[in-house]
């Protein structure tokens, strides 16, 4: 059995009990009762608010109500839409040939933004983008929670694609989270995780750049805080799925 390459990563101090309490916390989120009769609206509700936060994370910072009233046309949301709208779709393909889903990640993403001949073409990086693919493909080693962080974190560091590549590299490790089995329904909105903790993610993601064990070891535990915050919105959207119409949560 060939050894995972990530495996070093998880004895950097307090990752791998951070990760492992990210797990425990959205196994126990996925068993919310809503989940049993309203998981396809807590779904979709996810999804949007996912998309959302994906571009406000971009600096387009939009109300969740105009996004879903449909009166942003702002491209770089509307791509981020699109985005969260393909996710489901992408999963079997992602593992098999993740160069041909980041293209097409970035076309949904950026359409619009960016020149349409620059749509799905690598601007730089390529060979760390192979690295990446190599790591992605067929890979049922590295825990998901770890190899969706790291796909995360190479994606905004290396800015592989012109435009909103943040969007890309965010889809790109839901993808990972969704295909690999942790969250096999798309109902975990890191996204969100990582707009609510914003600084922390932005510096974060600047500590991984460096390379250096410690900046792995900060991207790694933000990235256990924010999907610990996705678990958590999984209860809130849940329990207003429940509630009567006009009425509150239950208890």
């Amino acid at each position: 059995m060939t050894a995972d390459p990530l495996a070093p990563l998880l004895a950097l101090a307090d990752v791998e009990p951070a990760l492992t309490a990210a797990r425990e916390q959205v196994d126990a989120a996925l068993r919310h009762r809503a989940l049993r009769r309203n998981g396809g609206q807590v779904a979709a509700e996810v999804s949007l608010r996912a998309a959302v936060a994906s571009a406000a994370l971009e600096e387009h910072r939009y109300d969740l109500e105009e996004v879903r009233a449909g009166t942003v046309t702002d491209p770089v949301v509307q791509g981020a839409l699109r985005v969260a709208e393909a996710v489901g779709g992408l999963v079997d393909l992602w593992p098999r040939a993740p160069r041909q889903v980041l293209a097409r990640l970035h076309v949904l993403a950026a359409r619009g933004v960016v020149p349409d001949a620059a749509l799905g073409r690598l601007d730089s990086g390529a060979d760390r983008i192979d690295a990446l693919a190599g790591l992605v493909a067929g890979n049922d080693r590295t825990p998901p929670l770890l190899l969706a962080a790291i796909v995360h974190a190479e994606l905004l560091t290396l800015k592989p694609f012109a435009g909103p590549a943040g969007v890309v590299a965010r889809a790109a490790a839901r993808l990972t989270l969704i295909g690999r089995g942790l969250d096999a329904r798309g109902l975990v909105g890191v996204e969100a995780g990582h707009l609510a903790r914003e600084p922390e993610y932005v510096g974060a993601a600047g500590a991984y750049a460096t390379g250096t064990p410690d900046g792995m070891r900060s991207w790694l535990r933000h990235y256990a805080a924010a999907v610990s915050a996705g678990a958590d919105e999984i209860a809130e959207i849940g329990d207003a799925a429940l509630a009567p119409a006009g009425g509150p949560a239950p208890g």
